[in-house]
């Protein structure tokens, strides 16, 4: 195990996602060489002006399914940050989650073995989709836990299967995948991977309307509006797990930079939420420059109180990492902050 330090040439797939801009960002600022894909020229183009930086490269990479995808990319790089996975609910068929994720990160891992297999780590991030199951409330969640239930499900039902279900299962095949790969090819470079759960926190990626916010972020935008507002026992009830974009770079970068971290999963959450603690969480700041608080949605105040959650524990990336996460109001008013400076009230 050897850890990556600055100025090492850092390869982040899927650049110009909401995570991925964040870790390309955060190992700019750590002093670390980066060289990003995307789809597009433009979307180069965009992160380029975004991060000014002469650290920061991209390289085109127009479908991470076809064979030999990252061939090039990876070339000359110390270390990997395969982001590049699709996060939404309206897959017909799985394969539409599944082939990206999957053959995604199998080809990133292929082509590191055939064309720079003296990389030191690569990290992948999969997801607290990867990690639950279905459950009692009250549930805590470790790195030990695995999803042995959505693929069962997928493969049995097919386009017939609930759409969380088709991601999930797109999640926990892809990381297994990498973590099988290790096993079965012994290579020099060691994995990590990283499982965060809802990601909410500011936007830097390209965003050019309310329609392409990523899918965290919109549950977030949706209910700070009139018509998403949640109350009652829908502001009340468990809605999963959160965690801070910023916090889940951090762990990427985290994890590259300490030795330890070789051939560790971890946990990136701050912890379990439902709407009415996001309410609260926010209201309780008081007064924000440029957000009108008092007129935001409040929910219903007390809806929760009897709230029962699923936990995914953190203890991990915090001890061994030396995490702090972001608490969540600040998280809610950077997010709210963000969305409003590109235009989406």
């Amino acid at each position: 195990m050897v850890a990556v330090l600055p100025p090492a040439l850092v390869l982040v797939t899927g650049a110009s996602g909401f995570i991925a801009a964040h870790v390309c960002k955060l190992l700019l600022e750590r002093g670390y060489k980066v060289r990003g894909t995307v789809r597009s020229a433009s979307k180069g183009d965009y992160l380029v002006k975004l991060l000014a930086s002469p650290n920061f490269t991209y390289v085109i990479v127009p479908d991470i399914e076809a064979p030999g995808a990252f061939d090039e990319a990876v070339k000359g790089v110390d270390a990997v940050e395969h982001t590049a996975s699709p996060f939404h609910g309206r897959a017909v068929d799985p394969q539409e989650l599944i082939g990206p994720a999957l053959q995604g990160t199998k080809g990133v891992l292929d082509s590191v073995q055939k064309y720079n297999p003296s990389v030191k780590r690569i990290i992948v991030t999969s997801s607290v989709a990867s990690i639950m199951v279905p459950c009692e409330l009250g549930t805590v969640f470790t790195e030990k836990d695995w999803n042995t239930y959505s693929p069962g499900c997928v493969e049995r039902e097919g386009v017939n299967a609930p759409n969380m279900e088709k991601y999930r299962a797109s999640k926990v095949l892809a990381e297994r995948a990498a973590w099988e790969f290790v096993e079965k090819e012994k290579p020099s470079w060691d994995l990590v991977t990283v499982c965060p759960p809802m990601v909410f926190g500011p936007i830097i990626h390209e965003v050019t309307s309310v329609g392409s916010i990523n899918t965290s972020v919109a549950a977030l935008h949706a209910a700070f509006t009139p018509e998403g507002a949640k109350t009652g026992s829908d502001a009340g009830a468990a809605s999963g797990n959160w965690v801070d974009v910023r916090d889940v770079a951090l762990v990427h970068v985290e994890a590259l930079a300490q030795e330890k971290a070789g051939g560790e999963r971890y946990i990136s959450s701050g912890g379990p939420f439902s709407w009415q603690m996001i309410y609260d969480s926010l209201h309780a700041l008081g007064h924000v420059d440029g957000l009108d608080v008092e007129h935001l949605p409040k929910g219903t105040p007390g809806s929760d109180k009897d709230t029962k959650y699923n936990v995914f524990s953190s203890k991990k990336a915090e001890t061994e990492l030396g995490i702090k996460f972001t608490p969540m109001g600040e998280c809610v008013k950077d997010t709210l902050l963000s969305l409003k400076g590109y235009g989406f009230h």
